[in-house]
């Protein structure tokens, strides 16, 4: 399965938007990175798995691999996991290109660590 079809059988019609966007910008701020389906969702991979898109009934998720150590000026950051913290979006006017680059650009420093 590609990202294509995934996005098109897996995401809610709502969703669709809002996972295209941060598509967009992890093409324009990770270029470097793969875009590949891993464990069944959207991965982008540096030398380890930098971040994942999960939707959910209630919008999408955006886990970064290495959240836990990020730096989080925008307070942004949820989840319980020890590593692993993510952004929720419900809509593509959630979505703000330098609160997402200030995130991705973290998940790139750690890959090359």
């Amino acid at each position: 399965m590609t990202v294509d079809e995934f996005v098109q059988t897996r995401v809610l019609p709502e969703y669709r938007e809002v996972v295209e966007t941060i598509r967009q910008y992890m093409q324009e701020l990770a270029p470097d990175a793969e875009e590949i389906i891993s464990y069944g969702i959207p991965a982008y991979k540096g030398k380890r798995i930098l971040a994942v898109i999960s939707p959910t009934k209630k919008g999408i998720t955006l886990a970064f691999s290495q959240g836990a150590a990020f730096e989080d000026q925008y307070a942004l950051l949820q989840g319980v996991g020890k590593v692993s913290k993510n952004i929720r979006s419900k809509s593509v006017e959630e979505i703000k290109k330098e609160v997402l680059e200030y995130y991705i650009k973290q998940a790139l420093d750690f890959d090359t660590k």
